[in-house]
């Protein structure tokens, strides 16, 4: 998949070449709706002979247009979002820097600069794509260009809801993990390097990596996860269960960092800067402070056993024991 990245004005040079059809939105999440988009796009190309190609934006819109609200973490940062799009066999991936001046380019010149002369012949786009100053293009005006064809892609539900990623959002801040791995599809997942951390859950037993996120990620509600890990780059996936917060039986949560750190099941090696992915399967509990190491401990203990559980059912484990 070839990658061009654009800041306005696009240059010449930068124009695809040859006929595509393709898909436009920002795209955070890569969930089961903007799926649905790339199965519609890969469907069209296929009928219609043409090179498959998607146009994305970074940073966030609302970076510019909504300072106020502005979204700077991400589902799927931009490099995830590459990755993920070439598991699709999109051949090109524009993808348009999202500053002041490009939000006041006008909906007819990014008719005619971004889309025309792109050869773009099919375009593909959810039901409420908008784009150009003030929002002003929508489906509806693109569907009167006699210079190509356009495609909606209808909203997606799960129970009668939109799958959004606004919705995924907020349901990994509520700490429904259930939920939000149903609308995208597959289990969230944040990418990072494993640094040295404070070394204290050796000293009482469980030894974890401190996983310091790779990009601005969205992070999960602070508590304890059954998670699974992988290390390096052999893909080997490893079990463990996942802390997210402020440590508060150690630390004055008004001041602490929020930090990730993922106890590994019977794990000894050192991986000190290690990059890793870190898969969410399961919210266990949230985080809370305690009176003291020894009953820190004791809850410990029992949230392992209880991920070790919930793991082995999503690995498909045959399970002969009860929690």
């Amino acid at each position: 998949m070839k990658v061009i990245e654009v800041a306005h004005p696009i240059q010449e040079k930068q124009y695809i070449q040859e006929d595509v059809a393709m898909a436009f939105g920002f795209f955070d999440g890569m969930h089961k709706g903007h799926a649905k988009v790339f199965d519609t796009l890969s469907q069209i190309a296929e009928e219609k002979n043409l090179k498959k190609a998607v146009m994305t934006f970074d940073p966030h819109p609302s970076v510019v247009l909504n300072p106020e609200l502005k979204r700077t973490d991400y589902l799927t940062p931009i490099q995830d979002k590459v990755e993920i799009l070439e598991t699709f066999g999109i051949d090109y991936c524009i993808v348009i820097n999202f500053s002041s001046k490009f939000a006041d380019v006008t909906a007819e010149s990014f008719i005619e600069d971004y889309i025309i002369k792109n050869h773009v012949k099919e375009v593909v786009a959810g039901f409420d794509f908008t784009f150009g100053k003030f929002g002003k293009g929508n489906m509806l005006i693109l569907d009167e260009m006699s210079e190509f064809n356009t495609t909606t892609v209808s909203k997606q539900e799960i129970e009668s809801e939109k799958i959004s990623t606004t919705a995924i959002r907020k349901a990994l801040k509520s700490g429904d993990l259930q939920k939000a791995n149903e609308e995208l599809g597959y289990r969230f997942r944040i990418k990072g390097t494993v640094v040295q951390g404070e070394k204290r859950g050796r000293t009482i037993g469980f030894p974890t990596a401190n996983v310091q996120p790779s990009d601005d990620y969205v992070l999960p509600k602070n508590g304890v996860y059954a998670v699974s890990m992988e290390i390096g780059s052999d893909h080997k996936v490893y079990r463990g269960v996942a802390n997210v917060g402020v440590k508060p039986t150690f630390h004055d949560p008004s001041v602490a960092q929020v930090v990730i750190e993922v106890n590994i099941f019977d794990f000894n090696d050192g991986i000190y800067g290690e990059r890793v992915t870190v898969f969410w399967h399961h919210f266990l509990r949230p985080e809370i402070k305690f009176d003291g190491i020894d009953p820190l401990v004791e809850q410990m203990n029992k949230d392992k056993e209880k991920a070790k559980y919930l793991l082995a059912v999503d690995f498909g484990d045959d399970i002969s024991y009860n929690i």
